[in-house]
């Protein structure tokens, strides 16, 4: 908004933007999260067409969030500079005729793309010293802005103008033929209760609940009548296969198998899931399915799932959160010491 001077409180006049441009993050959780935004966007801009720019392999979330009109797949690796590659791109969106680009990523590299497309308005943090390549410049206050979401969602706002106390948080919309038609794939049925375990965290073993607690807590609801999924990507199989062994029957490895949508699919099956901070943590919660969430080098005031449906153990040890891979320290204690005996009471049917 653009304040007017000359009276005895500050007015502001809301941009308007018709065709919006959202350079998204490199990270599952992050994207989730960032459907906040698309949703601020949507409420003050109900005309708005916001498309996204991001890697490939977020098209099936942002598929999934109806305030998006198109994902654009950014063809560079993670790091690439490639700068005449971005320069065509930017070329090449010029005809888009965005008039507002807001930038998830604080990397310099992200900004070019939206200053060769000509776009007049560019928005984002300060970052890695972008002057120049945007000219809607914001001074990230972290103390203000506490949370991952939080940031985001300010990008939404003009600068200066007061941000609401709520904002909308994320829901994926799902297609039930096409959950449907997944379910019938992977030849799985949802007649029992389904828990669902998502034992990765790309990050590092300092964000992972031990396999054999997982796999405790497996063969117990197994032996309830429960079925149990696992949920992961080929980088977790190791993990996954681990944990399936040591359940037992009854415990269904799914990750590797799945694509990230027909994970989504599945997940919104699961009656609980419990999961590491992760991306597919994110995911559950904007499934709005019943979790429990294991913190530990991380920070659940920083990246919390965002759902009124979620239970959060993080033990507040004073060597945590570190955000380290790995425990510095050696013990992992933040992980360690959460039992499966105080995880297991919270799982209650909801067939």
């Amino acid at each position: 908004m653009r304040a007017i001077a000359g009276y005895s409180r500050v007015l502001y006049v809301k941009f308007k933007a018709k065709n919006c441009l959202v350079v998204g993050p490199s990270w599952v959780g992050d994207m989730v999260m960032a459907q906040s935004l698309f949703m601020v966007l949507k409420q003050r801009h109900p005309e708005m067409i916001i498309d996204v720019m991001a890697p490939a392999w977020s098209e099936p979330l942002l598929d999934r969030m109806p305030e998006v009109r198109e994902s654009i797949p950014l063809a560079l690796g993670h790091g690439d500079l490639k700068l005449a590659l971005r320069y065509q791109i930017g070329k090449r969106l010029r005809r888009s005729q965005y008039d507002w680009a807001i930038l998830l990523p604080n990397s310099l590299k992200s900004a070019l793309i939206p200053f060769w497309a000509n776009i007049p308005r560019r928005t984002g943090f300060k970052g890695e010293m972008r002057y120049g390549l945007l000219n809607d410049l914001r001074l990230l206050d972290k103390k203000k802005l506490t949370m991952t979401v939080q940031r985001f969602v300010a990008l939404g706002y003009d600068k200066g103008e007061p941000l609401p106390d709520n904002f909308p948080i994320p829901r994926l919309q799902l297609d039930e033929d096409r959950v449907s038609e997944c379910t019938r794939r992977f030849g799985l049925k949802a007649d029992n209760p389904i828990l669902g375990l998502c034992p990765g965290a790309e990050y590092g073993p300092a964000k992972r609940w031990p396999v054999k607690y997982y796999a405790e807590v497996a063969r117990k609801k197994i032996t309830e009548g429960w079925q149990v999924w696992v949920f992961g990507s080929t980088h977790d199989q190791e993990i996954s296969k681990k944990l399936c062994d040591q359940a037992g029957p009854g415990c269904i490895d799914l990750a590797g198998r799945t694509t990230l949508g027909e994970a989504i699919d599945l997940l919104s099956l699961t009656d609980w899931i419990i999961t590491n901070d992760s991306g597919l943590m994110h995911v559950a919660a904007a499934l709005d399915k019943s979790l429990i969430a294991m913190y530990g080098s991380s920070d659940p005031g920083f990246t919390p799932p965002l759902n009124d449906k979620a239970k959060v153990i993080s033990l507040g040890l004073e060597c945590s959160p570190c955000f380290e891979r790995e425990c510095p320290l050696g013990h992992l204690r933040c992980l360690l010491d959460i039992q499966p005996d105080l995880v297991l009471p919270l799982i209650m049917s909801t067939k």
